[in-house]
């Protein structure tokens, strides 16, 4: 099987190099003005942009060649199941793994459990977030079988959750939208979006353009629902309102 690794590499490369520009040029104004970091710090800094610069352009052509098409042909193959309700249970586990390995959900959790001198736990926040993400991919699994419109998912959900954050503490509320914002990592953002849009594309009556789209706006939802809730659980077995 010949598989071109490397086509339309040099647009990804010419992509990443103008995104990273401005950040470079940002830094160097604030080099030569405010930070006036030493010799050693700034080469360090300028090797990191370079490291960056190579992993992005590899992560994006990866993508490219490797996740979105790959992604496509699972949907394909899952959405021809005879016995489609396996969808559903099959979303979560997705969902809950996907998120579960997630590096800036690592990231997260480790600065939340140390800000909070402990007060939440890494495995706490890890699972909640988790399993708020693994929900929302089998409600996204239960609306493109039924053909349900994102509406009815998107507008009570985000009532629910300016409910739930009128009377939920500061920490939890600032923690929750920052989990909606990080999950819709690598994985989610890219290899199920596109196995989400191939399923679409295999069952009748299912317009890929439509149904298969907008998983992500419900995996930016949930974990704000769910680590929301787990501030309520955390209110009622006495916790503070504030680390």
């Amino acid at each position: 099987m010949n598989i071109t690794i490397f086509q339309g590499f040099l647009a990804v490369l010419s992509e990443v190099f103008f995104a990273l520009i401005p950040l470079l040029v940002f830094f160097i104004f604030f080099q030569i003005f405010f930070l006036r970091l030493s010799r050693r710090k700034v080469i360090d800094t300028l090797v990191g942009f370079v490291l960056t610069f190579i992993g992005l352009s590899l992560f994006l052509q990866g993508v490219n060649i490797g996740f979105l098409p790959t992604g496509e042909m699972m949907g394909e193959r899952l959405g021809a199941l005879n016995s489609q309700w396996l969808l559903i249970p099959i979303g979560f586990v997705l969902g809950f793994f996907a998120t579960y390995a997630e590096p800036a959900v690592t990231i997260l959790i480790h600065q939340v459990e140390k800000v909070s001198a402990g007060y939440i736990p890494q495995r706490i926040l890890l699972y909640t977030v988790s399993i708020g993400v693994g929900l929302s991919m089998a409600l996204s699994m239960v609306r493109i079988l039924l053909g349900i419109s994102l509406w009815y998912f998107i507008l009570p959900g985000y009532l629910l959750v300016f409910w739930l954050a009128k009377n939920s503490s500061k920490l939890f509320t600032a923690i929750a939208f920052d989990s909606g914002g990080i999950v819709t990592g690598p994985m989610i953002a890219t290899f199920l979006l596109a196995m989400f849009v191939g399923i679409a594309t295999v069952i009748d009556g299912r317009d890929p353009m439509i149904d298969g789209f907008g998983m992500i706006a419900l995996v930016a939802l949930a974990p704000i629902l769910s680590v929301l809730v787990l501030g309520r659980l955390y209110k009622q077995n006495g916790g503070s309102d504030d680390a």
